[in-house]
């Protein structure tokens, strides 16, 4: 198993549509999967780390006052018949957040496992993964190279808390909003009429 970094920044970015974290990797350079679709016996692991310039456009990217670290180890596998490459990968990331109850900052721990597959973009999806629930999540590329950056600001992406609440903060009156007072479902029950009760109180003709 060899073993890599990218925590450098990939040499030459410029211009305002460079990704906020960009880690290439050419599939060329990764094992092939024998016919059964196991694995390479050689899988690699790359951890991909954003530098300081690079954690303050995650932040605007993230919607966060801050990002102050964000790591992610990936290992991947060979490539098969088809150009896909499975990555098994572990994320950790270090933001502000801004609670949603009291408006204040705090500094917020993201740990994420994750298991994506790599697949070329123009691949003809005909083998039902996409109906599986279990299936790994598919991150379509182009060309010759993955993108391990993007794939793990993806990641963050999706495991940050969508409300979040500083710990020891509670929301108030989240109880009365969401419950009906008591006493207003049974005055409620109590003019409602009983259909079954009617009924009863029939008399064939």
């Amino acid at each position: 198993m060899s073993s890599a970094s990218s925590s450098a920044p990939e040499p030459g970015r410029s211009g305002s549509n460079r990704p906020e974290l960009s880690r290439r990797v050419q599939i060329n350079s990764l094992g092939r999967q024998d016919g059964t679709g196991r694995r390479a016996s050689s899988e690699q692991d790359i951890v991909v780390e954003a530098d300081a310039a690079e954690c303050l456009a995650l932040a605007k990217r993230l919607g966060v006052p801050a990002v102050h670290a964000l790591r992610c180890r990936f290992r991947l596998g060979g490539v098969d018949g088809q150009g896909r490459v499975s990555a098994d990968g572990l994320l950790t990331a270090t933001l502000t957040r801004i609670c949603v109850a009291s408006l204040e900052e705090f500094d917020s721990e993201l740990v994420e496992a994750f298991r994506v597959r790599f697949v070329p973009a123009d691949a003809e999806q005909g083998d039902g993964d996409s109906l599986d629930p279990d299936a790994d999540d598919d991150i379509p590329y182009e060309g010759t190279q993955i993108d391990l950056g993007e794939a793990a600001v993806e990641q963050a992406a999706l495991a940050m808390e969508p409300y979040p609440r500083k710990p020891g903060v509670e929301l108030a009156g989240v109880t009365a909003v969401d419950a009906a007072p008591a006493s207003e479902g049974a005055g409620e029950a109590e003019e409602r009429p009983n259909p079954f009760a009617v009924l009863a109180r029939r008399t064939p003709s």
